[in-house]
C-alpha cells in the first residue's frame, strides 16, 4: 500500500489486475504559485460541475492524450466536501501511459495532483498584500485532476514513501498552468 499524509494523500492499492486510487485535494489551503502571488481554493469552489454530473477526467500531466479515468467511462467518482475534493478511481493498465503513471508513481516520481479549471465570471477575489495579490477562486468549472511531478498545492502531493517536513518543502516557482491564469 502507498499513501501519503492526510492533507493530501493519494492512495493506491493492487486488487488483482486493476489499481484503486484514492486521493484528497483539500480546500482552503492557501500556496503561493508564484513570487508574491498566493491563491487559496474555497470549500466547494468547484461544487456546480461535479454535483451537475459532468464528465471529468483523471490525466496523466493536464495532457488530454493520457486519460487515466473518467466520469462518463465510470471508472472516476468524485465526492465534494467542506474540507477536500475526494477522488477514487479504478486503474486497469490497460494503456501504456497508464502503466507509465504507476511506474513512475512507484518511483517516487509522481508527486502531485493539480485540478484543471476555468474560474467562474465573478468567481473570484483578489486582495491586495503588501506587494503580493491574494487570489480566492469561491467557484471554478473543474474539467480535470492531474497526477503531475510539482503541484502547484503542496497540501496536494503523491508521494510513495514519506512525507517531507514543512521545513523541507520548497514553494514551487514555475510557470503557471494556462487554466490558472491571473487576472487583475
Amino acid at each position: 500500500m502507498l499513501w501519503g499524509g492526510h492533507a493530501g494523500s493519494l492512495e493506491l492499492r493492487s486488487d488483482g489486475g486493476a489499481t484503486r486510487l484514492t486521493a484528497r485535494f483539500p480546500y482552503g489551503r492557501e500556496t503561493e504559485l508564484a513570487p508574491g502571488r498566493r491563491e487559496v481554493i474555497a470549500p466547494r469552489a468547484f461544487a456546480d460541475r461535479i454535483e451537475a454530473g459532468e464528465d471529468i477526467h483523471l490525466l496523466a500531466g493536464h495532457d488530454f492524450n493520457r486519460p487515466l479515468a473518467s466520469r462518463s467511462a465510470g471508472n472516476l467518482t468524485l465526492t465534494d466536501g467542506d474540507d477536500a475534493l475526494v477522488i477514487e478511481a479504478q486503474l486497469d493498465g490497460a494503456t501504456s501511459w497508464s502503466r507509465d503513471f504507476l511506474a513512475a508513481h512507484a518511483a517516487g516520481l509522481i508527486q502531485g495532483l493539480s485540478p484543471g479549471f476555468r474560474v467562474q465570471p465573478g468567481g473570484e477575489r483578489i486582495e491586495r498584500r503588501g506587494a503580493g495579490v491574494l487570489r480566492t477562486i469561491a467557484a471554478a468549472d473543474l474539467f480535470e485532476l492531474s497526477a503531475v511531478t510539482r503541484p502547484a498545492y503542496p497540501q496536494a502531493q503523491i508521494e510513495a514513501r514519506a512525507w517531507e517536513t514543512h521545513q523541507d518543502r520548497q514553494p514551487y516557482r514555475g510557470a503557471v498552468h494556462h487554466l490558472n491564469r491571473w487576472r487583475l
